[in-house]
């Protein structure tokens, strides 16, 4: 699961390069509000599983696992829509409930990969590692919020993983996965450039429906 190739010195896998790449694909799949944004986000936590697992990130690994039933839910919610899926802003309360489950999530989540030893930053020196476990937690917590919100074709979803790439682009370069640290700074861009147009698609259906 480990094999890969030497970049200015840096081992880069296999399996992160690849997962990266359909990755990304699965963003600009999500632009376009394409069905295919499911199978291929399936395909990519599968290959992202194996490269955490390899780096020893516990948290980005159990992330992967969610990704690929989320995947599942999401793949089952927007089939179910048609051609055309209806994305909308997320209510006041959905805004609470998202921002409320990430914290108490990443608390809980954080605590859990602590006592545990779970997470590779509750074997760092402190206080460095309370920082690194919260941070492993954050990005877990945060992706899965990201992800089930997609599912349900919130605009805010976008919003959600901007949050994360701000965590995850220097905690990835850290943990040595130098493609998913260039990935996640690519995934800045384009979830930029997704929330302006699925808050347009929505705003012109509005407009017609008015």
């Amino acid at each position: 699961m480990n094999a890969g190739f030497e970049v200015l010195g840096t081992t880069v896998l296999w399996t992160d390069l690849i997962g990266n790449i359909l990755a990304l694909a699965t963003v600009v799949f999500a632009i376009r509000r394409s069905l295919w944004t499911w199978p291929v986000q399936l395909s990519a936590s599968v290959l992202l599983l194996a490269a955490s697992v390899d780096a020893g990130l516990t948290g980005n690994a159990l992330k992967q696992v969610l990704f690929g039933v989320l995947a599942v839910y999401g793949w089952v919610r927007w089939k179910s829509q048609g051609e055309e899926l209806a994305v909308r802003p997320a209510t006041y309360g959905e805004r609470l409930f998202l921002a409320g489950t990430v914290v108490v999530g990443t608390a809980l989540v954080g605590w859990f990969f602590f006592v545990t030893g779970l997470s590779w930053g509750a074997h760092a020196p402190l206080p460095e590692g309370y920082f690194l476990v919260a941070a492993d937690a954050y990005i877990f917590v945060g992706s899965a919020v990201a992800t089930w919100a997609q599912g349900r074709a919130l605009t805010d979803f976008w919003l959600v993983w901007i949050a994360v790439d701000l965590v995850g682009v220097p905690l990835a370069f850290r943990s040595g996965l130098v493609v998913s640290g260039a990935v996640y700074a690519v995934f800045f861009v384009l979830v930029l450039t997704g929330f302006v147009n699925w808050r347009k698609q929505w705003q012109q259906k509005e407009a017609v429906a008015v």
